[in-house]
């Protein structure tokens, strides 16, 4: 069999390249300790990792895994939660996030309609068939409707559609999603919650606690029952908390979770993020973008569905309820704002937005540059702080290259 070989050269420019992508060589420079590598593929996965000399001078990009976003509502207009969802809609939303740096996501559908619920685990459960981008979803992220109803806790989830936990319907749904449902977001303080969190991680389904007001005994009785995240800690929580009894200490305090967070520079402040990563460390730590649909478009006041939306350059807001609604930027950007703001090393901010949710959900073969790995790649630039990405491969194949 002939194969047919590409050299890549990563100086912002690509020399040649191979319709088959049999094998492939990169040189770049490794997010792990800035050395020049080259890394050659085969059939989609990392063959071999060969150390190269280099100047000290050398403005290579560097090359990381690809972005895995556990939490994203929807993209460049497509809403994973509305009624229009159409498995067109998830390959545009998909292939924009490619130029983000994304190679894995897990589209998150929020508290909604029942028959909305089921209707758009249908539509992406279909979407995850399609050979174009089946390797970019994972798995789903049901984020409510099983979340505390309370004005604050519930952030911007309509409070009508607010419900206890039940296992009977969340099958349902599950069955809908042909078993893609990977990741639910629980308040632990509901009726019932203990025994469904119970039965979620039985069945396989990670359970994180989020949009909650639950106290400490509620947080420890939840880990016990198996659940092993907080959904953006320091999100998804009133306003005005009591100093001492409230959702964050328990959960900063219990050792057995990770916590994700949405580090944009807007949803949590500074001082919240270094103190939160102080405390639970690179290691059990997740970046998560909680994007919405509304990310890429003109800032304006939008409406989805029963909610009105004011998206601004930073964040999208629920007037109404005084809450923040998402997210306007990819995860890309919370990688150069969590280095910023906790001086942590590039090594550290890819491990929270690769490694760490690749190795939470078992993605053996995802969440970093080994032998044997899948060439989920990023090829990338750090200007200001900020990630531009350069090219995106998923299984070596390359999806984009910037203009």
């Amino acid at each position: 069999m002939k194969i047919v070989t590409s050299i890549v050269v990563l100086f912002f420019y690509m020399i040649g390249t191979s319709q088959t992508n049999e094998m492939a060589q990169l040189e770049g420079i490794l997010y792990k300790d800035h050395s020049l590598v080259s890394i050659q593929t085969f059939n989609g996965d990392i063959s071999k990792i060969n150390r190269l000399s280099q100047n000290v001078k050398d403005s290579r990009p560097f090359i990381a895994p690809g972005l895995i976003d556990i939490q994203i509502n929807g993209f460049v207009g497509v809403d994973f939660s509305g009624p229009d969802l159409t498995v067109e809609g998830v390959k545009k939303a998909t292939q924009a996030l490619w130029e983000a740096g994304v190679t894995s996501y897990f589209p998150t559908v929020i508290t909604s309609d029942f028959n909305r619920l089921k209707k758009n685990f249908a539509v992406l459960a279909e979407a995850r068939k399609d050979p174009e981008i089946a390797l970019s979803i994972p798995g789903f992220h049901l984020e409510g409707p099983y979340i505390s109803p309370i004005a604050g806790f519930r952030g911007a989830h309509l409070e009508k559609y607010i419900k206890n936990p039940d296992w009977s319907e969340f099958q349902e749904l599950q069955r809908a999603a042909e078993n893609g449902i990977k990741l639910i977001t629980v308040a632990p303080e509901l009726v019932g919650a203990i025994p469904f969190i119970r039965n979620c991680t039985n069945s396989g389904v990670i359970v994180s606690l989020g949009h909650h007001n639950g106290s400490a005994s509620d947080v420890q009785f939840a880990v016990d029952a198996g659940a092993r995240m907080v959904t953006h800690l320091g999100n998804g929580c009133a306003n005005e908390i009591d100093r001492h009894l409230n959702p964050l200490w328990p959960q900063l305090s219990e050792d057995r979770i990770h916590i994700s967070i949405i580090a944009d520079g807007f949803h949590l402040t500074k001082e919240e993020v270094r103190t939160f990563y102080k405390v639970k460390g690179v290691e059990n730590t997740i970046l998560v973008s909680d994007a919405l649909d509304l990310a890429g478009l003109p800032p304006g006041e939008y409406r989805r569905g029963e909610r009105k939306l004011l998206l601004t350059q930073d964040v999208v807001k629920l007037p109404k309820e005084n809450v923040l609604a998402g997210a306007t930027s990819p995860i890309s950007k919370c990688v150069g704002v969590v280095m910023d703001f906790t001086q942590c090393s590039l090594r550290d901010a890819i491990q929270m937005a690769s490694s760490n949710p690749a190795r939470m959900f078992s993605l053996e073969d995802l969440g970093d540059v080994e032998q044997g790995k899948r060439a989920d790649l990023i090829l990338f630039t750090m200007e200001n702080n900020k990630m531009v990405v350069k090219k995106t491969y998923i299984q070596g194949q390359l999806v984009y290259s910037q203009k």
